[in-house]
């Protein structure tokens, strides 16, 4: 992938007019088809536009040649980088934003946590309409054909020869869910690159509103806190990456590209989400980015559990391990919901509604 600034992406089009001004004055037996000079003086304004508009450079190789007539070898990172462009787009909103989750075969097995995940948009006040921006990862061949059974937007992250099997439920900190998390974060990164916003959403968050409206217009990145402090700007905050809204420009790229670099500095077997709390202070001032922690009372989890059923838009199952524990105690979530959406409107303006203490996770 390469990356260019805005003074290369205006030299790139300063050189692209004089190679066409040249064409047009040479001589008529060398002259361009009508049909090539006019597809790539289209894709060179496209990506100037592309440029000014998402503040990511970002093109496949394939793309630079287009310009000159000449069509690259197809090569598989190519193919697999156009194939996943061609989702995003198709799942994105109309400001490029997408939102993602990401699950194996023993999430996505009937009853597990994808069901319940899809049910909450369902059931949410004003949220089924977001499940046509929904990008379900699949991170193996089962996962996939699940999702393809009940969900349009679907993608196979695919894994080099030898890789880690990802289909089994993965325990919390093991190796093989370190290394998971950590694909995770290059995949997101990737997202970006390919000049799409994402809000990532883990598998076991429950969507009942619509989160966007509280991620404010100048934030480069708004996550979840397991514990939030008040502050929506405090570094004291403590982050949660299974809620992660990310802008995409060149300083979230840089970001990302520092959050996987400080990985070097801490223990082996240290987590992605470790590392960003302990690093995002000097993560985002090095990269220029602005941080945005969200409240809980809107984005929470059985961490610090929302009291009020009026205000609450997700809700995760943190603090929590066990797939079995989690699906048990997120039915409870979606019944208590329920009740609360079929009570009368004078009931639920006085309040008084409570979530299930959440036995399995919270002991």
């Amino acid at each position: 992938m390469a990356f260019f600034s805005d003074d290369d992406a205006s030299q790139y089009q300063i050189r692209s007019s004089k190679n066409m001004t040249y064409k047009m004055r040479g001589d008529m037996k060398k002259l361009l088809p009508v049909t090539t000079f006019l597809l790539g003086a289209a894709l060179t304004a496209a990506l100037v536009f592309l440029n000014a508009a998402l503040d990511v450079n970002w093109r496949p190789s394939a793309l630079a040649l287009w310009g000159n007539g000449t069509q690259p070898t197809p090569n598989p990172k190519t193919k697999a980088l156009t194939e996943l462009a061609e989702v995003l787009k198709n799942a994105s909103m109309e400001d490029g934003t997408v939102i993602m989750t990401s699950i194996n075969q023993a999430y996505a097995a009937p009853g597990s946590l994808l069901d319940l995940f899809l049910e909450s948009f369902r059931v949410g006040e004003g949220t089924a309409h977001l499940l046509d921006h929904v990008l379900i990862v699949a991170v193996d061949p089962g996962a996939l054909r699940r999702c393809r059974l009940v969900h349009r937007h679907c993608y196979l992250l695919r894994r080099s020869p030898g890789a880690v099997d990802y289909s089994g439920e993965k325990h919390f900190m093991t190796k093989d869910y370190l290394d998971m998390m950590w694909g995770r974060n290059r995949f997101q990164q990737t997202i970006l690159e390919l000049g799409f916003n994402f809000l990532f959403t883990d598998i076991d968050i429950m969507w009942f509103r619509n989160p966007l409206r509280h991620i404010a217009i100048t934030s480069d990145v708004a996550i979840a806190s397991d514990f939030f402090n008040g502050d929506p700007e405090s570094m004291g905050n403590r982050p949660n990456g299974g809620f992660l809204y990310v802008r995409s420009a060149n300083r979230t790229v840089e970001f990302y590209r520092r959050w996987r670099r400080a990985r070097r500095r801490f223990p082996a077997g240290t987590n992605e989400q470790e590392i960003l709390g302990r690093a995002q202070r000097e993560l985002s001032r090095r990269s220029g980015v602005r941080m945005q922690f969200l409240d809980t009372a809107h984005c929470g989890g059985f961490c610090q559990l929302s009291g009020d059923m009026g205000r609450v838009c997700t809700l995760h199952a943190n603090c929590c391990t066990g797939l079995a524990n989690k699906v048990h105690d997120l039915r409870n979530v979606l019944r208590d919901w329920r009740n609360y959406t079929a009570a009368p409107p004078e009931d639920r303006r006085v309040g008084g509604f409570q979530w299930t203490r959440p036995g399995r996770c919270i002991r």
